[in-house]
C-alpha cells in the first residue's frame, strides 16, 4: 500500500526529502506545500544577485513545480500555506494564498521543513519600505530593484554574520557606500577575536565602514541612528542580525520544542510525534563536540538530515553523527573558514584546551602567486583531540578547514593531523602543508616542548607588562618595520649576543611568521633561557591584528609601520 507524505517547506531540506523519497518509493504520494513563490531556490546564493555576479534573479530558482511534477512525479505547490496540524486525525489545514480556499489534507507521514525567519529588532522605523531582509528570491529581487535606484547611494547592513558580510561585499561591488553595524566586538562570530581582524582589515581597506560594539536604535527616511548617538546616512537598510527557527506549526500542534528553541527530534529526525519528522533550520541538532543540543542554520546539514528522514520513512536507518559547524565565507579577496569550536565556546563549556596560531603559505613561497594563510587551531588538553580550526587568507583556505573538519568528525587528534598525507605540488601547497605544520606546533605546545603566546596576547603583554621582545629578523627587515621597543637580535647573530638577553624575566621572540623565532626559542631554551617564549603569528600576524582597531579608534600604533607582505 502506498504512503502519502506531506512536506511543509520546499527549499533545501524539504525538496531533498521529496527527491529522496521518490528514489526510494516510486508509488508514494508526495505533496510539497510552500507559502512562498518558489521552491528549490539557492538561498545561499541570494546576495550575489546584488553585484550582478548572478545577473538574473530567476536563475536563482533551480527547479519549478512543473519540473518536479514531470520528472519526479512530485506535487509541489507554491503559495500554499499549512496553517494547522491535527495530529489525531493525521491531517493538515491548507490555505491557497492566491484564492483563499481552505481544506484538510490527510497524511501518513508529515515532514516539517519551514526553515528560519530573519530577526528584525523592534526599533522605530523597522517597518519602513526601505528596510529589507534576505530570505528568498522575492526578497533579493525587491532589494536589488530598490538599491539600483539613482538616489540610493548609502546602505547600512545590520549584522556581521554570513549573510551580512556577503550582502555588504556585493553592494560595495555594485558601487554603493556601505556601513556595517554590529553590536558585538567583531564580525563573523565563528572566528575568534584575534584571527577575525584580517576580515576587519579587508572590509576597512575596501571602503566598508565598520561600526562595532554598537546597535541600531532608530531608522529614519534616509539615515539611521545607533545606540552611541551617531547618525549614519542610509537610503536602504538590510537586517541581517540573525534568524529564529520557524516553529509556529510545531508549537501550536503540541510538538516538543528543545532547549535551544528549535524543534526537538530524535536520531532519525522524528519529532515527539512518530508520524511527524522535521529537518533543516527549524530543528535542534546534536553537537558532536559538546554533546549538547544546538542550532545550525546551514544547507549541508539540512541535506543530510533530509536524506536520513526520508530513509527512515521508507524503513531504512542510518547513524546520526551530529554536527560540528563547518562554514566558509568570501570577503572580497579574503576567504574565511571555520570548523568545530571557537575559544568562546570552549570556555563556555569549561573545556581544558589550548591553541596555536600559525602562518603558512598556500603554495611554495618562490611561486609568484604564493600568499600567506593564517590558521588557528584549538585542541583538548591533555588528550590532543582536535576541537576546532579557523583560517583566513586569499588562497585555498576552505580546503585546509575541510581537511580538519573531516579529522574532527572522525575523532582525530594532533598526532593524526600531523601524519595526514595531503596532496603536494608547488602550485597547490607546500611539502609540509600548513595543516601538518599547525599540528606539529600544537604538539610542541601540548607536550611542553616550547612555550607560545599568540598575537592576541601581545598588546596586553606590551602595554601592561612591559614585555621584553626580541625581533629575530634581519636588520633590513627590522629597519623597514618593527614593534616599538623590540630589540633586534637576528637569528644569524643571537648565539654571539646571549649576554643581551635577560634571564630573570620572560623573553618573547618573533620573526615574520614564527618559523625563525621558533628555532631561536628552541635554541635559547637549551642555552639557559627557559623563559624564552615564541609569539605565534609573529610580526605579520600582529600587524593584521592591530591595524583595524588602530585605524578605527585612533589609538597609538605599537608598530613603526604596518607590513602585510
Amino acid at each position: 500500500m502506498s504512503k502519502k507524505i506531506i512536506i511543509v517547506g520546499g527549499v533545501a531540506g524539504g525538496m531533498s526529502v521529496a527527491a529522496r523519497l521518490r528514489r526510494l518509493d516510486e508509488r508514494a504520494e508526495i505533496l510539497v506545500l510552500d507559502r512562498g513563490r518558489d521552491v528549490s531556490f539557492s538561498n545561499c546564493a541570494l546576495p550575489f544577485h546584488l553585484s550582478g555576479i548572478i545577473p538574473d534573479a530567476d536563475s536563482l530558482v533551480l527547479m519549478t513545480p512543473k519540473v518536479f511534477a514531470t520528472q519526479y512525479a512530485i506535487d509541489a505547490r507554491v503559495r500554499h500555506e499549512v496553517v494547522a496540524i491535527n495530529r489525531v486525525a493525521k491531517t493538515v489545514v491548507v490555505v491557497n494564498l492566491e484564492t483563499g480556499d481552505r481544506w484538510d489534507e490527510d497524511y501518513d507521514f508529515l515532514v516539517l521543513s519551514p526553515g528560519a525567519v530573519p530577526l528584525v529588532p523592534p526599533i522605530p522605523g523597522a517597518d519602513s519600505p526601505h528596510v529589507f531582509t534576505v530570505r528568498d528570491v522575492v526578497d533579493i529581487d525587491r532589494l536589488k530593484r530598490h538599491v539600483d535606484q539613482e538616489h540610493v547611494s548609502d546602505v547600512v547592513v545590520v549584522g556581521g554574520g554570513y549573510i551580512g558580510l556577503e550582502v555588504a561585499e556585493n553592494l560595495e561591488m555594485a558601487g554603493k557606500r556601505v556601513t556595517m553595524v554590529e553590536m558585538r566586538d567583531r564580525v563573523m562570530m565563528r572566528l575568534d577575536s584575534d584571527i577575525v581582524q584580517l576580515l576587519h582589515r579587508e572590509l576597512h581597506d575596501r571602503g566598508v565602514r565598520l561600526v562595532l560594539n554598537d546597535a541600531l536604535a532608530k531608522i529614519g527616511p534616509d539615515t539611521v541612528t545607533v545606540a552611541s548617538g551617531a547618525t549614519l546616512p542610509a537610503q536602504a537598510v538590510i537586517m541581517a542580525v540573525g534568524v529564529r527557527p520557524e516553529t509556529t506549526l510545531a508549537v501550536e500542534s503540541g510538538l516538543r520544542i528543545g532547549s535551544t528553541g528549535g524543534i526537538a527530534v530524535d536520531s532519525h529526525y522524528r519529532t515527539s510525534d512518530s508520524s511527524i519528522y522535521a529537518v533543516g533550520d527549524a530543528i535542534e541538532v546534536f553537537n558532536q563536540l559538546t554533546h549538547k543540543p544546538s542550532r545550525l542554520a546551514m544547507a549541508g546539514p539540512a541535506q543530510r538530515q533530509a536524506r536520513a528522514a526520508a530513509d527512515h520513512i521508507c524503513g531504512m536507518s542510518q547513524r546520526q553523527t551530529g554536527v560540528i559547524g563547518s562554514a566558509v565565507v568570501r570577503v572580497f579577496e579574503q576567504t574565511a573558514a571555520s570548523t568545530g569550536l571557537t575559544e568562546d565556546e570552549c570556555r563556555a563549556e569549561n573545556m581544558s584546551f589550548d591553541k596555536v596560531y600559525v602562518i603558512g603559505s598556500d603554495m611554495v613561497g618562490i611561486m609568484p602567486e604564493a600568499r600567506p594563510m593564517h590558521l588557528k587551531l584549538l585542541f583538548e588538553v591533555p588528550t590532543g583531540r582536535v576541537l576546532g580550526a579557523q583560517a583566513v587568507g586569499p588562497g585555498n583556505v576552505e580546503k585546509r578547514i575541510d581537511v580538519i573538519a573531516t579529522l574532527i568528525m572522525m575523532g582525530g587528534t594532533l598526532e593524526d593531523m600531523r601524519d595526514l598525507e595531503l596532496c603536494y605540488s608547488p602550485m597547490y601547497s607546500t611539502a609540509k602543508d600548513v595543516v601538518n605544520n599547525a599540528a606539529l606546533v600544537a604538539l610542541n605546545v601540548l607536550n611542553k616542548v616550547i612555550s607560545q603566546v599568540t598575537v592576541g596576547d601581545l598588546r596586553r603583554l606590551i602595554v601592561e607588562e612591559d614585555a621584553f621582545i626580541i625581533d629575530v629578523r634581519e636588520p633590513n627587515e627590522y629597519d623597514f618595520a618593527h614593534i616599538k621597543g623590540a630589540i633586534n637580535i637576528p637569528m644569524s647573530q643571537f648565539r654571539q649576543r646571549l649576554d643581551e638577553i635577560p634571564t630573570d624575566r620572560p623573553v618573547y621572540c618573533h620573526c615574520r611568521i614564527g618559523q625563525r623565532s621558533y628555532n631561536v626559542v628552541r635554541a635559547l631554551n637549551q642555552l639557559g633561557f627557559p623563559n624564552a617564549i615564541n609569539i605565534g603569528g609573529s610580526f605579520l600576524g600582529f600587524c593584521n591584528h592591530e591595524y583595524f582597531t588602530d585605524q578605527a579608534t585612533g589609538r597609538e600604533s605599537l608598530v613603526t609601520k604596518y607590513n602585510f607582505a
